[in-house]
């Protein structure tokens, strides 16, 4: 693939995963090595325990298997991230755990990706896992998928193999809505090397590009900056030990730009109070800049006094999202305890934490089948379409048109753990 020396295709946050075994550690681990991203003492330190382990080759899954319980096992347990970049592009893998306990790790390395890799071992095609992540990498709103047909040196690189694999995986991905134009499937061998960077010359049957030719090209579709402006406030800046008398009057409202660009004079809402002012500057670090971008943590100051406290937001006049006091929403649970109508929980959207009560739960959906089951509780790794009755309004995007605002978890009262992820319908 011919790049121009000074391309920059960005940064791409993209994940692996699939069943357990499917081979997603040692696929990123071919990646890195394929690509020289391995650091010379990494790259020794796997050879040393590949060598402790009777192995004749290097064990490349080693790279994101990072506990020692992992390691010990052969298992992703935790999530995994790694960052290497190319000449055009830099990257940020997550490697996601394939064991069906550990879906709700998954969930995780998923609300932030924008594309994501499955994983099918071409000896045992596709698994309730395959499902499951895929259903997931659906929900949370990934827009390109990546199918790689693994281990295809085992069945003899055989064409018919992959194309059955191929075509149940579009059978399925039609049932789940999934667009074959999102699809992309690429016959691979990550213990070899076949179609992960170099082509493999014992496929010649594929005219494909390879996995990473897919990663170089693949557009980032999610371009917060042309979103909405939405400005969650974490904090209220006021110094109180200065010398310099400019600062006794300075208040300032710090967060992050979850979407859309802000500058100075742009007219302002504040939410829920609903006031409006104008911007009178934009500080990052200090100094003052002309606009602040998404994904930029920033200040702001306003031309008029206020009442901002944390868990407001902050957007331009005329384009406030919809104020709600009940969310429905698809829900991933993640704790053991199971999801009660008789407690109560606390959500937290953006920088905003209020009471909740279940009010309903619509379905529970089968991730293999894609039925849609009656539940009257979710159990840990359920994924169902709820509603929850708010104590105080918040105010949302629908997550299929913000994923930041559009967002929120479920924390426990009693020990303060996040038990349940949610996309607001």
């Amino acid at each position: 693939m011919e790049h121009t020396p000074n391309q920059d295709n960005g940064l791409l946050r993209f994940l692996t995963c699939g069943s357990v075994d499917d081979g997603k550690s040692t696929l990123i681990g071919r990646l890195l090595y394929d690509t020289k991203a391995i650091l010379a003492d990494a790259l020794s330190a796997i050879e040393k325990t590949s060598k402790k382990r009777g192995l004749s080759a290097v064990d490349l899954s080693l790279l994101t298997d990072g506990l020692q319980a992992e390691r010990e096992q052969g298992i992703t347990i935790d999530v995994a991230y790694r960052y290497f970049s190319t000449g055009t592009r830099k990257y940020i893998i997550a490697d996601a755990p394939g064991h069906e306990q550990y879906t709700r790790n998954m969930v995780t390395a998923a609300s932030t990706a924008q594309l994501a890799i499955i994983m099918i071992d071409a000896r045992r095609g596709m698994l309730t896992q395959t499902r499951r992540h895929s259903t997931l990498a659906h929900l949370l709103g990934i827009p390109h998928l990546v199918v790689a047909i693994n281990k295809m040196d085992l069945v003899g690189y055989e064409q018919q193999t992959f194309a059955k694999i191929r075509a149940d995986y579009v059978e399925f991905a039609a049932n789940l809505g999934i667009s074959t134009d999102s699809l992309q499937f690429i016959p691979v061998s990550a213990l070899v090397g076949d179609n992960i960077v170099d082509r493999s010359e014992t496929m010649d049957w594929y005219e494909g590009p390879t996995l990473l030719e897919v990663l170089e090209a693949a557009p980032v579709a999610h371009d917060a900056s042309r979103e909405a402006f939405r400005f969650p406030v974490q904090y209220v800046c006021r110094p109180q030990a200065s010398d310099d008398p400019e600062l006794h009057d300075y208040r300032g409202f710090m967060g992050r730009i979850e979407s859309g660009a802000i500058r100075a004079g742009d007219a302002v809402t504040v939410l829920p109070s609903g006031r409006e002012s104008r911007i009178k500057a934009v500080h990052l670090g200090g100094e003052a800049i002309a606009s602040g971008q998404a994904e930029q943590s920033v200040t702001l100051l306003l031309e008029d006094e206020v009442d901002i406290s944390r868990g407001d937001m902050i957007v331009k006049t005329g384009q406030s999202p919809e104020e709600k006091k009940t969310l429905n929403a698809m829900l991933c649970w993640l704790a053991e305890a199971p999801l009660s109508p008789a407690r109560s929980y606390l959500i937290r959207h953006t920088s905003r934490t209020v009471k909740a009560k279940l009010a309903g739960i619509a379905y529970k959906l089968d991730a293999n089948t894609q039925q849609q089951l009656a539940a009257t509780e979710l159990a840990m790794n359920d994924i169902a379409e709820v509603s929850f009755r708010l104590a105080q309004p918040i105010f949302a995007d629908p997550y299929a048109l913000n994923r930041a605002t559009g967002a929120f978890i479920v924390i426990d009262e009693s020990s303060n753990n996040t038990v349940g992820a949610g996309m607001i319908l």
